[in-house]
């Protein structure tokens, strides 16, 4: 009885510590893809911004600024249009082409104030 009584505690007590290690080993990995959904996330941010200034420098001549200037003018424009477009009334379409357009809206809108303050 008292062996019985051993094995099923012993039992227990290394299927508690396997769970506790399994969940462990899961909150681990659920951290470190958390942590690459990030980066990937930000590469996204780097590219989308690049692509978004470039067409805003496009669209107003005459202010070729670089690769990064694009990438900050990219960053920053869809920020000014995250905030201006719905102060302002205008209403884009939804849903990821939506959303670049108004990134190049903002971004022009920045190049613009850009070269205004510029000629100051």
């Amino acid at each position: 009885m008292r062996r019985t009584l051993f094995v099923a505690a012993s039992t227990l007590a290394i299927a508690t510590a396997a769970a506790a290690q399994d969940q462990a080993a899961q909150e681990a990995a659920e951290a470190l893809g958390g942590a690459i959904g990030g980066l990937i996330a930000l590469a996204m941010v780097i590219v989308v911004g690049a692509v978004v200034g470039w067409v805003a420098s496009l669209i107003v001549k005459g202010t070729g600024s670089g690769l990064l200037l694009n990438i900050l003018i990219g960053i920053a424009g869809s920020f000014l249009a995250g905030w201006l477009l719905p102060a302002l009334g205008v209403a884009m379409p939804g849903g990821v082409v939506g959303a670049l357009a108004a990134a190049v809206v903002g971004a022009v809108i920045l190049l613009l104030l850009i070269r205004l303050i510029r000629r100051v």
